[in-house]
């Protein structure tokens, strides 16, 4: 009786040990060993991976006096929209929506355009009222007006505001249908120049999108600009590589102030900026000039400029405290053995502004100072640079590198020159418009390929704060796509830039490494040495069990019979 009751007590306590480690011990060891990962909105990232954009421009259309008989007046105002779909690949299509409104001029309008000049008018239509950012208004004046010369059709000011010279067929015995059709290609040339156009928004695409042959030109631009980011950083640096003989003096400071600014101040909705200045000693180009007899002077030519950078980008340092691109602007005094110095093309012709610029790093610009010499030189001399010279250079491959281009103008078009600001509105706006769509695009790539990857992945760890990251660029590519539906292009802009900051952020997290190499076969091969000498005992006991149960019903079935 002892002897079976041992036994039963051992069988007892063999299905107490399993029983605690089935219910209990699996289900703990497997909760504690799984993969944490938070859930992430993939329909709707697959969703906007197929990126469907429409883009909607407000267009107005004002008629000055003189331009429509009254029978054209009665039937204004009226709103006209006009669609353009481009399938620009299988998963990636664009819409071009323009709402026209035609209206006929207020008498503060009429008073502005009667200003004596194209310039003044625009001011003072600009004064009555601003345009909101992304519009654009074209004033459509007769064809005996003066503000115009003969020859210009169309005149664009530094807002966002056209004037547009009515033709001569079109001033008596036409219909306003017939009048609107005759309008309608010039003003789409006006859209083109102000707003954007297709081979923009492609080439804001190119990193998404194989390129066209059509639009080279526009691929071109957007290789030289930097690439879309929240800030910059922006270095002014004065190459002195012979001290001796030059004691050079610059007001950086006050040019930047004059000059560079005002632009920065403007471009503030498309990105921060940041600037520094130093002055490097000793700092040579590289290159060595060579003399050119028939001109008396030291040349560089076109062929050894991309050996320039590399020696002088040495000694500029880095800004390693920040992760935003860095715009290099040079300015070189040739030392006086090698003075004066002059750049020169592919033509063998001197560049005019005796400065290049590499693409997405900055310009380089060569100051000569040997008119100061005189005809017995004293050394060292002192030297004070014409910052007004050096800054329009610098100013204008900033706005080569920032993307701020403006495309070629057909024929009878005139554009007014930027102003002090060194940006005019339009351009501006035709800026945002490409940022807008270059953010939204990358934005949407880096998004699909990191839930790709997590997808494929099973083992990443995606924690909360990667959750919270994923959704947020998805909210906001949400709002930044509306947007640009509802043509509100600045509130598309800054949703945009949220998006691809988010994205930024979620893609680069260090936690999505840390279980990068440790899958399911290592996790096994790790903690199956631990727990099989213990479940070994436990399962023969089992399985003796089971063996004697089936015996004992064996037996019971014989006596039975």
């Amino acid at each position: 009786v002892s002897l079976s009751v041992v036994l039963l007590q051992g069988q007892h306590a063999a299905l107490a040990i399993a029983a605690v480690v089935i219910i209990v011990g699996v289900p703990l060891w497997w909760r504690t060993t799984e993969t944490y990962r938070a859930w992430l909105p993939v329909t709707q990232i697959n969703e906007l991976a197929k990126l469907q954009l429409q883009l909607s421009v407000d267009v107005e259309v004002v008629f000055a006096r003189g331009t429509l008989t009254p029978e054209q007046q009665k039937k204004v105002p009226l709103t006209q929209t006009q669609d353009e779909e481009h399938m620009v690949d299988e998963d990636t299509a664009l819409r071009y929506r323009y709402e026209t409104r035609y209206r006929t001029a207020t008498i503060m309008e009429e008073d502005a355009l009667n200003q004596p000049t194209a310039a003044e008018a625009d001011l003072s239509l600009h004064t009555l009222s601003e345009s909101p950012c992304g519009s654009v208004v074209v004033y459509v004046i007769p064809e005996a007006s003066s503000l115009l010369p003969e020859v210009v059709e169309v005149y664009i000011g530094q807002r966002r505001t056209a004037m547009l010279r009515i033709g001569a067929q079109m001033r008596v015995g036409r219909t306003l249908k017939q009048l609107l059709a005759h309008l309608e290609p010039r003003i789409q040339q006006v859209l083109q120049v102000m707003s954007f156009s297709h081979s923009d928004i492609t080439a804001a695409l190119s990193d998404r999108v194989r390129p066209s042959p059509g639009n080279k030109e526009s691929l071109a631009d957007s290789m030289r600009a930097f690439k879309s980011s929240p800030g910059y950083e922006i270095t002014f640096s004065l190459l002195n590589p012979d001290p001796k003989s030059h004691r050079l003096h610059w007001d950086i400071e006050s040019a930047v102030q004059n000059y560079i600014q005002p632009l920065l101040t403007k471009l503030a909705p498309v990105a921060n900026f940041s600037i520094d200045s130093q002055i490097l000693y000793y700092a040579m180009l590289g290159v060595n000039p060579r003399y050119d007899s028939s001109l008396s002077a030291y040349t560089l030519s076109a062929d050894s400029l991309a050996h320039v950078i590399n020696p002088v980008e040495a000694r500029l340092g880095s800004n390693a405290a920040s992760s935003n691109p860095v715009l290099n602007f040079l300015l070189y005094v040739p030392d006086a053995h090698h003075s004066p110095l002059y750049i020169h093309d592919h033509k063998k012709q001197k560049v005019h502004s005796n400065a290049f610029h590499s693409p997405r790093w900055g310009g380089i610009m060569v100051y000569n100072v040997n008119d100061f010499y005189g005809p017995d030189p004293v050394f060292p001399m002192d030297i004070n640079i014409s910052m007004a010279k050096v800054m329009g250079v610098f100013l204008a491959q900033l706005r080569l590198l920032l993307g701020v281009q403006s495309s070629a103008t057909p024929p009878g078009f005139v554009v007014a020159s930027c102003g002090s600001a060194g940006l005019a509105d339009w351009e501006l706006d035709r800026l945002m418009w490409s940022r807008t769509v270059e953010n939204v695009a990358t934005a949407t790539t880096t998004i699909t390929s990191l839930a790709q990857l997590l997808d494929q992945i099973g083992n990443i760890v995606i924690n909360d704060n990667i959750a919270q990251q994923v959704s947020s660029t998805v909210t906001s590519l949400q709002l930044a796509v509306a947007e640009l539906e509802a043509g509100n292009l600045g509130f598309a802009l800054q949703y945009s830039k949220e998006a691809i900051l988010a994205s930024e952020r979620a893609f680069f997290d260090p936690s999505l490494l840390h279980l990068l190499y440790f899958p399911d076969d290592q996790k096994f091969a790790i903690y199956i040495p631990l727990f099989l000498p213990m479940c070994v005992p436990i399962l023969l006991s089992l399985l003796k069990m089971l063996s004697e149960a089936r015996q004992r019903r064996k037996e019971k079935q014989a006596k039975r019979d």
